[in-house]
Order: C-alpha cells, then structure tokens, then sequence
C-alpha cells in the first residue's frame, strides 16, 4: 500500500487531526469514534511510511512531516472540490464554488473590497471567504502553500518570494510617502512611527540610506493605529499606498521624490487552482483594478 491509495476520508482524517491537535477533537469535527480516527492515522502512517503525529497528553501535534502532509491533504480535498464545481459548469459557462482569499491588512480594507464587488457581479455563484493574515513570516502565500486559501494577496520581492510550487503575479506597484500631522512646519524632525509589518527588504536599502530617518519611537500593532497616531502628531511615518487610502484630514501626505521606494504587490496561488474559473476570474478582475489604481496613485502624487 503507498500514498496513491489514500483514500479522501483518510485525507479529511489527517487535516482534522492536523487542525483539532488531537484524536477526540477530531472525531467530534468528523462525527466518528476516536479509536476510528486513530486507526485510521496509524493506516495513513503506513501507506506514507513516516510518522505523522507526535502523541502524548497534549494530545497529537504534527511532526515535520504530518505538517507537509495535511498541507497536501488540503490541497488534494481542495482541487477535488473546485473539479466538482468546474465540471458542473462545463456545459453553462457558470462560474461558481468556493473561494478562499488571504489577504494582509491594507488589501483585505482597501484593494479587495471593489475586486470582490466587481466578481460577485460577474460571477454570482463564487462564495468568497477572506481572512486577514499577518504578512510576516510565511505570511499570506503561505497560507496558500498550507493548503489554506487558494489566492493570497501578497507583498513580492526578497526574502517574500513565493515558496516553491506556487506561482504569481504582480497586481501594483505601490510607493511610499512621507506622513505626518498637517501643518507640521518640519515633519522630518519628528520621531518614527512605525509597525512591524512595514519595510520589507525592498525598501530596506532604501531606508538605510536616508540619514533623516530615526529609529522607531513608537511600533503599533498595524497601519491603520500608524496613521491614527501620526494624525495625533505623535510622529510621522512612512508607509505605502494602499495604506493611506481613505487618510484623515488631520494628516499630509509628502512625495519622497524621484527615489522614492515602491512595494509589490501581487497574488499567489498554486499551479493547480490558477487553472480553475474561478482563480482565473479573480486574477482578472484583481489585474485590472491593480492597473487602474497604480495608475490613480502616480496622478495623486504628481499633485503633493
């Protein structure tokens, strides 16, 4: 017996093992018996040939292993899902089913609200569901490579790369501005207001570069406490586009110039939903609304 006859039940078993940390949390998710659910965990072991889950009064916590197979596991239940919906829509053209987003802060209140509207209109039958990841460590991408989300949006470049077996695209180019209290007579000799989501490595260069720039006196939770705090006159900050959408009057938004660094932001998911109708719808909407806005932040700027 191998992988290859791993049967759907058995990958819906490990997930919820994965998930609940324990063999009776997840015959409760599952509607089965635990000494079931942890028969069927000692057959999955079997048929891979490693083992999945560490066991003990914690309960079951995945191994190195038993992570990088429930994320496959998600990953196959998931494309089983959207063949369903794909060939049910085969002699309609419909495009319907499931859709899990991950998207950071600033996407998710500014950038997928008008995709997300522009989608429903087009597609009705789509269900979208979108949660607000942190863009640190694997950040939104990996929760796509978790098996997760089918889509994030996230921040490209350095160490922010796409893990390998997922593909990409950059959706806008977005850049950074000098924000600090209106009528602030000098807002460069003011103290940092930063998070730590903000200056990744594309503009790490940058940010070393500019002596004006102090360390942070103050590191929020997110954008949004930044730019209520620099409305305050606690500071000023330098943060991206997509961030100051919407920006309070109590703020001014300064061009830093011909050098100014620019952040990224694309979309990630696997090769195996970019082919499905209703990724593909989502990236095309996502791609012309990008466009759209990039090309509304250079007009704003040119105006500052």
């Amino acid at each position: 017996m191998t992988a290859a006859d791993l049967a759907p039940q058995e990958l819906r078993t490990l997930v919820a093992v994965a998930e609940e940390g324990g063999f009776s949390a997840a015959a409760v998710r599952l509607g089965a018996t635990q000494s079931a659910v942890s028969h069927a965990v000692r057959g999955i072991e079997r048929k891979l040939g490693v083992v999945l889950f560490e066991r003990g009064r914690f309960g079951a916590r995945p191994t190195p292993a038993g992570e990088r197979a429930a994320a496959h596991a998600r990953r196959v239940l998931r494309m089983l899902a959207a063949m369903a919906a794909d060939v049910r829509g085969a002699d309609t053209g419909e495009v319907a089913g499931a859709l899990r987003i991950a998207a950071f802060r600033s996407a998710a209140l500014h950038l997928l609200p008008p995709a997300l509207e522009r989608l429903a209109a087009l597609h009705p039958g789509v269900e979208v569901t979108v949660s607000v990841i942190r863009e640190q460590g694997p950040g939104t991408a990996g929760e796509v490579a978790a098996g997760r989300a089918d889509l994030g949006i996230a921040t490209l470049g350095g160490p922010a790369a796409l893990p390998a077996g997922l593909v990409g695209g950059v959706l806008l180019e977005e850049p950074y501005s000098l924000v600090h209290p209106a009528g602030h007579p000098a807002p460069r000799s003011l103290p940092l207001v930063d998070w730590t989501e903000n200056c990744g490595s594309y503009t790490r260069d940058w940010w070393a570069a500019q002596d004006w720039i102090p360390a942070a006196t103050v590191t929020a939770e997110d954008d949004g406490a930044v730019l209520s705090m620099v409305g305050g006159g606690l500071g000023m900050a330098i943060m991206p586009a997509l961030s100051l959408t919407g920006a309070p009057p109590s703020v001014r938004i300064t061009d830093l110039g011909p050098e100014r660094p620019y952040r990224s932001v694309g979309y990630a998911t696997t090769p195996e939903l970019a082919a499905t109708p209703a990724v593909r719808a989502l990236i095309r909407v996502l791609r012309s609304l990008g466009q759209g806005s990039s090309e509304r932040t250079e007009a704003q700027l040119r105006t500052v």
